[in-house]
């Protein structure tokens, strides 16, 4: 099976670096509709579907390979050595965010930079870490998915995306969120909200920039905060807008956020 077949690779845009998208939990590449448009005239775009989600070849997606996040990076970086040219960029969401920063640990020398938007590498608090949620608090999410994935998605997409003005975008999350595999969705979401990749975070040296919504209830600013003292080379942007999706409900202030942290990272 091709690369390109499995993860539904569109490339666009035209320019001597490349920028990658990578979406988060629930999501697929037209997520990214809004905010990837605006790099077209600088960059080569590509934007894929993440194994198991949206146009990807669900058939390609193996429980023992995505048991853990590194397999969606290892196909990250089969989509980067077959489609990227010149320094590449990846712009990563929510989890996401934390496949890119896998691919960077994993080449490094293959990265000029990395934008994380509303990332978190651990959600459940711990001691003076706080990420969010108990860990009973991720447990009843979970139980509450395998009990009723179409009732839960209802339930929870909206409550992700925010953007409370913007009805029609937390219908278009819900919608998403229903048109997942449950079956698959249930098991990316236990190795997304169990994972913790805070003892890989200071192995990325990549230059980063860390992009959260003022109002998140999924990445909370003490966890943007967080990665920001631990992540090397990095940036904190915070925008002033409710949701976990400010590349959808605030694209604007997400491209100007990124477009100063490429003006400062590639020189």
């Amino acid at each position: 099976m091709s690369v390109k077949t499995r993860n539904n690779v569109h490339v666009t845009g035209q320019g001597a670096a490349t920028m990658v998208f990578a979406h988060g939990f629930g999501c697929d590449q037209t997520m990214w509709r809004f905010l990837a448009p605006a790099y077209h005239d600088r960059f080569r775009v590509i934007t894929y579907d993440l194994t198991g989600c949206g146009g990807s070849d669900l058939a390609a997606y193996d429980r023992a390979r995505y048991a853990s996040l590194h397999g969606h990076a290892d196909d990250l970086l089969e989509i980067v050595d077959e489609f990227a040219t010149g320094p590449t960029m990846l712009v990563g969401h929510s989890v996401g965010a934390m496949i890119c920063m896998l691919a960077t640990i994993a080449a490094p020398g293959r990265f000029a930079a990395q934008a994380m938007i509303g990332p978190s590498p651990c959600y459940i608090n711990d001691g003076d870490y706080v990420g969010g949620f108990s860990r009973e608090d991720i447990g009843e999410l979970l139980d509450t998915m395998d009990a009723n994935y179409l009732g839960w998605s209802r339930s929870l997409a909206p409550a992700i995306m925010g953007a409370p003005n913007r009805p029609d975008l937390r219908e278009e999350l819900t919608n998403s969120f229903c048109r997942n595999d449950p079956e698959i969705a249930r098991h990316f979401a236990c190795v997304t909200f169990l994972s913790d990749h805070r003892a890989d975070v200071a192995r990325s040296t990549v230059p980063a920039l860390v992009l959260q919504c003022s109002d998140d209830l999924i990445a909370p600013r003490t966890v943007g905060e967080w990665l920001h003292r631990n992540l090397a080379s990095s940036s904190l942007a915070v925008i002033d807008n409710v949701g976990h999706c400010p590349h959808m409900s605030a694209p604007t202030a997400s491209s100007r956020a990124i477009d100063v942290f490429l003006a400062q990272t590639l020189r």
